[in-house]
């Protein structure tokens, strides 16, 4: 069985090389679509902490909205305003509010960057990409520290019971919204590493060998 020539075996590797950049680029592409969607949901959604069978009240915290049940009535009385940050019953849960907002938007402006990838080198891209996944994962995981430094407001003191501290819930639970944004801490590392090992890979679609035989060849020419 006859061995290809050199050229034409670099020039098959190429090609596959190329396919199977692009099909993990797309891939890539729609899992930070995805996310996307995950931290609008995180950010918007008031669930990241609510009441349970011993809680005084009923009710449920987000970042910024937040509902308690009334004493009399039973009925949910609810305040919080992104625009209003008077309203916001915690300083605490100001800051992480900034803190998820800033990475919902970097990750927003992430997807936005698709664009670049019909006028600028895709390795230059991937790896502006790279840079504010990972900068949007570390202010998602200082949002995330942050939030329980507010429990020991009185609204939240209302709900869960005067056991109720910083960083201690007493007799509330934690809501799927925040255990959601600890997920996307990792599907945010996760995307920023696969986007600089795809802006590393981008700068060796061509091999040494296959670049120079080109070149001779155009020289030739």
């Amino acid at each position: 069985m006859d061995l290809l020539p050199a050229q034409e075996a670099a020039k098959i590797y190429h090609t596959n090389y190329v396919r199977n950049s692009r099909a993990i680029g797309v891939m890539w592409a729609v899992f930070t679509i995805c996310f996307v969607i995950i931290t609008m949901v995180v950010f918007i959604q008031p669930y990241w902490i609510g009441d349970s069978v011993n809680t005084p009240q009923a009710g449920y915290f987000g970042l910024f909205h937040y509902c308690i049940g009334n004493a009399l009535t039973s009925e949910l009385v609810c305040r919080g305003s992104v625009l209003d940050f008077s309203s916001i019953p915690s300083p605490a849960f100001r800051t992480a509010m900034f803190f998820v907002g800033t990475s919902m938007l970097l990750i927003v402006a992430t997807m936005v960057c698709f664009s670049l990838f019909f006028f600028c080198n895709a390795g230059n891209v991937y790896k502006i990409c790279a840079w504010m996944q990972l900068a949007s994962a570390v202010l998602m995981v200082m949002g995330c520290m942050i939030y329980p430094d507010g429990w020991d407001s009185p609204e939240v003191k209302r709900m869960c019971g005067q056991r109720t501290d910083k960083y201690s819930l007493g007799n509330c639970t934690v809501r799927w919204a925040y255990i959601l944004a600890i997920i996307s801490i990792l599907d945010a590392l996760l995307l920023a590493f696969l986007s600089f090992t795809l802006g590393n890979r981008q700068d060796k679609l061509l091999p040494d060998e296959f670049e120079v035989q080109g070149g001779a060849g155009n020289e030739n020419r």
